[in-house]
C-alpha cells in the first residue's frame, strides 16, 4: 500500500518540477496538477515492487487547529502568500482527477494529513499485520511510524536511499523510529516552528537518548548534568509539550479504509489535464 502525503507532493510539484506547464493560451499555470501526477506515476512505476493500493491524504483546512491551540507558535513560520497559494489552488483539480481515475483520497477538515496517515498505518497493522506500507513524503516526522513493515519513500533523495526503514533512521540519526518525537523535541523541528532546547543539536540529543532512552527516563538517567544538558531540565515541561505536538495521532475516525486492491495504472499527466478540461 502506498500512502501519499498529498500536500507535500503538491508542494514539490508546484515548486520543484523541472519545467513550468502552462495552458494552451498561456493564462494558467498547471505545473502543480501536471507535476503531481507525473511524480506519483514515476514513483509507482520505478519504486514499487508491485502495483500498490494507493491512498492520497490531504491536510484538512482546520487540521492544525488543536495543535495551534496548544502552542500558538506551531507552524507560525508558514506564510500563506500568493506563491504559497499556488499548490493549494490545485487541490480541487487533483482531487477531481483522483476520483475520476478511481484513486481514493481522504481529507478530514479537522485533521492534519500526518494523523490520518498514522491512523491508516495503525489500522493496517491491526487488520493486516504483515502488509507492506510505504509513505510517500519528504516529511521526516513520518520516521516515527517506520517499522519492519512500514517504510517512507522520498523520491527527492538519490536512488538507493529513497526507501527509509528502521536501519536507515538509526544509521543517519543514532535514534530509533520510536524515539523520533523525543529526538525532535530536544533538537527542534524548524519545519513546524518547534525551537527545541537552546544549545541542543542533533548530536547531543542522540547522545542523551542513547541506548533507547525516552524523555520520561532522562530525569533519572544521570545525563542531565553540565551547563548544556541542564537546559533540558530547565525547560522540561516545554520539551514534553513539544513532543506531544510532534507525536502523530492514531485514533481518528476515517471516512475510508484500505480495500486491499491495487490501484489502476495512472494515466499520463497530459491525459489527466485533458480530462479535467484545463488545457
Amino acid at each position: 500500500m502506498l500512502l501519499v502525503d498529498g500536500h507535500n507532493l503538491l508542494w514539490r510539484a508546484a515548486f520543484g518540477f523541472p519545467a513550468a506547464i502552462l495552458s494552451r493560451d498561456k493564462t494558467r499555470d498547471l505545473t502543480a496538477e501536471f507535476g503531481f501526477f507525473a511524480l506519483l506515476r514515476v514513483a509507482i512505476r520505478e519504486e514499487m515492487p508491485e502495483p500498490p493500493e494507493v491512498l492520497v491524504v490531504f491536510d484538512g483546512e482546520h487540521g492544525a487547529a488543536d495543535r495551534k491551540d496548544s502552542d500558538s507558535d506551531y507552524k507560525a513560520n508558514r506564510v500563506i502568500d500568493e506563491a504559497a497559494l499556488k499548490p493549494l489552488r490545485a487541490i480541487p483539480h487533483v482531487q477531481q482527477a483522483l476520483t475520476g481515475y478511481g484513486i481514493h483520497w481522504i481529507e478530514i477538515d479537522t485533521a492534519e494529513a500526518d494523523d490520518v496517515i498514522a491512523t491508516l498505518v495503525a489500522t493496517t497493522r491491526e487488520r493486516e499485520p504483515g502488509r507492506r506500507v510505504w509513505i510517500m513524503s519528504g516529511d521526516r516526522d513520518f520516521y516515527q511510524l517506520v517499522n519492519e513493515h512500514v517504510r517512507t519513500l522520498n523520491t527527492v533523495m538519490k536512488r538507493g536511499r529513497r526507501h527509509i526503514g528502521p536501519a536507515e533512521v538509526t544509521e543517519r540519526y543514532n535514534v530509533t523510529p520510536a524515539q523520533w518525537p523525543d529526538f525532535c523535541a530536544l533538537k527542534g523541528d524548524p519545519a513546524d516552528n518547534i525551537p527545541g532546547v537552546k544549545g541542543i543539536g542533533p548530536g547531543t540529543a542522540a547522545t542523551l537518548l542513547a541506548d533507547g532512552l525516552h524523555l520520561d527516563q532522562l530525569p533519572d538517567s544521570g545525563r542531565l548534568t553540565g551547563a548544556r544538558n541542564a537546559k533540558v531540565a530547565e525547560t522540561w515541561e516545554q520539551v514534553l509539550a513539544w513532543r506531544e505536538l510532534i507525536r502523530m495521532r492514531t485514533d481518528l475516525t476515517l471516512p475510508h479504509h484500505p480495500t486491499g486492491l491495487p490501484a489502476r495504472e495512472l494515466p499520463r499527466p497530459a491525459d489527466v489535464i485533458e480530462k479535467l478540461g484545463l488545457w
